[in-house]
């Protein structure tokens, strides 16, 4: 199982002192230190959407020029930009043997995903 996150992201730190907490076994990737590819990004856009990995209300997204913003209309608009930026992709990404399993952080979730 590999989770996908920036370590000084608050929703990360907390996803991951939960997995700690439950002695749930994990790798981190790191997008700040290792970046992310546009395979990988593609991939998991086919199997969640890539307009849940696409953070719209943090604020890289917040940040971003208003053109830049009205210009990401498509899966093809999005990929370059989160893998530019990778602050604006949803977090954490928690997969499993190529599968997403969870997309962000909610104990309930967790729980009956990694507790069973």
């Amino acid at each position: 199982m590999t989770v996908y996150g920036i370590k000084n992201c608050n929703t990360v730190k907390s996803a991951l002192q939960w997995l700690d907490q439950h002695d749930v076994a994990y790798n981190f990737h790191d997008y700040k230190k290792l970046g992310i590819s546009a395979e990988a990004l593609k991939g998991w856009s086919k199997q969640v959407g890539w307009e849940l990995l696409l953070n719209r209300k943090g604020l890289t997204w917040k940040q971003l020029p208003e053109s830049v913003r009205n210009s990401i209309k498509t899966e093809a608009d999005a990929i370059p930009l989160m893998v530019d930026k990778t602050s604006i992709i949803k977090r954490p990404l928690i997969e499993v043997k190529g599968k997403v399993l969870l997309l962000g952080f909610d104990e309930g979730a967790y729980a009956e995903k990694l507790l069973n």
